[in-house]
């Protein structure tokens, strides 16, 4: 939100710099994320001076240019060749000198420099006025009154004062803000001082000859409606003071009327809309909501199909505006337009939210309904506007305020204690401070005892309803900084044993990053041409895009998506991992699940001069995935071949029935879907399980054994269908105790073993940490797992 340092100054009055304002307001809770200071137009008007034409004939080489003598107030006159028709000798006009940049209303801007024009030299530029963005006049150069001053400065003559503007990142709760009034009320009552409101009191009602009637059908919707006619208005270009206080906050004029609507918008937080009260057929207004699929043409000339729960303004015949969202193309302010008709509403902030999200609207006046604006603010400010209308565009006010308010907002009332208030805060504050704060907030103190005090707090406070919230700001007001930090700190050790998330995060985040591996971190919106299930995909009703229409399903698109962006801009060997949420449906019960993903393409190193590059595998991969089980001291799992239809093979472990991971390369259905022309390893954590797992380890010291381990191979003929896993499970089961490790160390398949059979070499570490194994306890060892493997899985030993 942008405001203006000067207009701020219209509420309160104060001596303070834009830059201890700015201070205040960060301190208050509307944290200033910049301050830049602002000219009323581009350049400022600077090294633009007053000269007088001392001389001007017509140039010898042209029939249109003159050459002028010009006294800008320095030691000598200035040559200067002037091709506008009225210029004349005895003017006094403005003039860019040698050096100066001067900024054209329409068109990029240009230096001045001395050049020679047809033969004769010349020093500066005189000025039309859309020549330095003074207007949109190109009649001829701008000449003026005989009290400018020679040699001043353009910017004093025209009055340009700098402003400075405030960019506030304003949060959802302070809907009170959304003005330069609202944030003037936290400065006044930091400062301790009243505020000035802009005085209405010259309104007046001039006739009641064009009453319009307002039916109001969706109270719900329309809590309070309030409208008059201004008759007799000319529609023109608004008057400097108004269209520079917009440009000042970013805001384009565009005519009289529109400009005081936004003027009154960013003044006093109300949005206001102007009809053309010459298109409300049948003379009334109908506050309503029409048939589903009526087509609706809005502003921006797009055909909008309405819902039935769109607040629209109507005439007797037909919509007119989306309420409190967009106006439609017929009934707004044209140059024509003579009489209006001016709404000043106070709209249900969730019904215009809905209707601003259906159609993909977002404007100045729905920013200010979403959030909730000030039921009792309708009226005055339509008086405001009024009045500034006719100021600038003449007209008369027609009827009486038509004031549709069946059911006034009450203000929220409840009780806030000072020991509460002590106690949230931390430190006591003294009675008088309390109410002093409470007072300047504009909130009303109804009833007052020794330990507590009865307020009643107004409507256009949304975010102030209970006690709490009376804490939060007289905290804010009285200062955070001026809140004393104790010197004693009490805290409380946690003695629980199970590994918190953010650890056992930050351990595998830690030990991929040692690894030349990059954390990445991807929107949890998609598109819907990625998903296999779509009924189970969480849909988005208001999508902002095609590709971001439904929650993600799976991690693996928004990695392929990272390699892809990577790969068409020469970086072909990467390494991402990424922790985030993956979203389903199911019978209308929504879930979502905690996921790891890794991913790995390319080379497995740098290019070196003294090894060749070498192409990623499966097996870089399963060496990934094993150490960080291995890191989190997770061994009870059972291997099996991966059954995802999104890898081209692969591999899952089991734990407790339930998948602990999947990885393998991606399929080539996969890749072409995220446009990826390489080869892509991925492995799918469920993170949530891998959590529950590390919880369940249990942590114990033990001495490193000081007895040798012994190493024995067997060599074996196994049916294809027999895998690695189950021989080292047989292996596991049948020595718990010395058996430390089963490893394979050569496989074999050929047309030199029988049909249907391969060969496994596989290794075993055998040790006792209590004492050293003789070769009896060793051989006893090697042959219950040579029986054992013969009789569970088939294993023929190879002597």
């Amino acid at each position: 939100m942008k405001i203006s340092y000067n207009w701020l100054k219209e509420f309160i009055d104060t001596d303070k710099t834009p830059q201890e304002i700015s201070i205040i307001l960060t301190g208050t809770g509307l944290e200033v994320e910049s301050l830049e200071k602002v000219q009323p137009i581009p350049g400022g008007l600077e090294g633009l001076v007053i000269g007088f034409v001392k001389e001007c004939v017509a140039h010898t080489n042209s029939d249109h240019l003159h050459v002028t003598k010009v006294d800008v107030g320095g030691a000598k006159d200035l040559q200067i060749v002037c091709g506008a028709a009225n210029v004349a000798a005895g003017q006094k006009v403005v003039v860019a000198t040698v050096g100066t940049t001067i900024y054209p209303t329409v068109g990029e801007p240009f230096g001045i420099k001395k050049s020679k024009i047809r033969g004769e030299v010349s020093e500066g530029m005189i000025c039309a006025e859309d020549e330095i963005g003074l207007g949109t006049d190109h009649a001829g150069i701008m000449i003026l009154d005989e009290d400018a001053v020679v040699g001043s400065l353009a910017k004093d003559y025209f009055k340009l004062n700098d402003d400075y503007m405030y960019e506030i990142g304003l949060t959802p709760n302070r809907a009170d803000a959304t003005s330069h009034l609202g944030t003037a009320r936290d400065i006044a009552a930091f400062l301790k001082i009243g505020i000035k409101k802009p005085d209405v009191g010259e309104f007046k009602v001039d006739n009641t000859s064009r009453t319009i009637e307002v039916v109001v059908e969706n109270e719900q919707a329309s809590p309070r409606y309030s409208g008059l006619t201004i008759s007799g208005v000319e529609v023109k270009e608004s008057p400097k003071w108004l269209k520079e206080r917009l440009a000042v906050i970013g805001i384009r004029a565009i005519n009289n009327i529109v400009d005081v609507t936004n003027y009154v918008l960013h003044e006093l937080g109300q949005p206001l809309h102007a009809f053309d009260a010459d298109e409300i057929t049948g003379g009334k207004v109908l506050v309503k909501n029409y048939a589903e699929g009526t087509i609706f043409k809005t502003l921006d000339d797009a055909d909008r199909k309405l819902s039935e729960n769109d607040l629209m303004i109507g005439n007797a015949q037909e919509p007119m505006c989306i309420a409190g969202v967009f106006g439609g193309a017929k009934s707004g302010v044209k140059t024509s337009t003579v009489n209006i008709f001016l709404e000043s509403a106070y709209f249900n902030s969730v019904s215009v939210r809905k209707t601003a999200k259906r159609h993909g609207l977002k404007t100045d006046a729905s920013f200010r309904f979403e959030r909730g604006t000030d039921p009792d603010m309708t009226v005055f400010a339509l008086k405001r506007a009024a009045l500034l209308i006719q100021q600038v565009a003449g007209g008369k006010v027609s009827s009486e305020i038509s004031d549709h308010y069946p059911a006034p907002v009450a203000p929220f009332a409840f009780e806030v204690t000072y020991k509460n208030i002590d106690r949230l805060i931390g430190q006591e504050i003294t009675h008088g401070e309390i109410k002093a704060i409470i007072e300047a907030l504009d909130i009303k103190i109804v009833n007052e005892t020794a330990d507590s005090l009865s307020l009643q707090v107004p409507p256009y406070r949304v975010d102030v309803t209970r006690e709490v919230d009376i804490v939060e700001e007289i905290l804010r007001i009285y200062g955070y900084n001026n809140i004393h930090i104790p010197t004693q700190i009490r805290a409380s050790l946690n003695n629980s044993q199970k590994a918190e998330k953010d650890t056992v995060q930050n351990q595998i985040s830690d030990l991929l990053s040692a690894n030349g591996f990059n954390e990445t971190l991807s929107n949890s919106l998609t598109k819907s041409a990625y998903s296999d299930n779509l009924d189970g995909a969480v849909k988005i009703l208001n999508p902002l895009s095609s590709d971001l229409d439904v929650m993600r399903q799976t991690l693996l698109y928004s990695g392929l998506e990272a390699i892809a962006y990577n790969q068409n801009r020469r970086s072909a060997d990467l390494k991402f991992y990424e922790f985030g949420k993956v979203y389903s449906v199911k019978d209308d019960k929504y879930s979502e699940v905690q996921r790891f993903s890794v991913f790995i393409t390319g080379a497995d190193a740098a290019e070196q001069w003294n090894q060749k590059q070498k192409p990623v595998s499966f097996y870089n991969l399963k060496a990934i995935v094993d150490g960080i089980l291995q890191r989190l001291n997770i061994t009870d799992f059972v291997v099996e071949d991966a059954t995802c239809s999104k890898l081209a093979f692969g591999l899952q472990y089991m734990l407790n029935g339930k998948q602990l991971v999947k990885f393998g390369p991606v399929g080539a259905g996969a890749l072409k879907k995220a446009d990826v022309d390489k080869e892509v390893f991925y492995a799918d954590f469920n993170f949530d399980l891998v959590l529950n797992a590390v919880r369940k380890n249990v942590i114990v010291y033990q001495e490193v054994s000081k007895f040798p381990a012994v190493r024995r191979d067997l060599s074996m003929l196994i049916d294809k269908a027999v895998s690695f896993g189950q021989l080292r499970q047989i292996a596991q089961r049948t020595e718990r105790k010395l058996l430390k490790e089963v490893s394979v160390f050569d496989v074999y398949q050929g047309d030199k073993l029988p049909a249907g059979k391969k060969s496994y070499a596989l290794s075993f570490i055998i040790q006792d940490i209590e004492k050293t194994l003789t070769d009896k306890a060793i051989d006893a060892v090697m042959q219950k797992l040579i029986y054992n493997l013969g009789k569970e899985a088939g294993a023929e030993i190879r002597k």
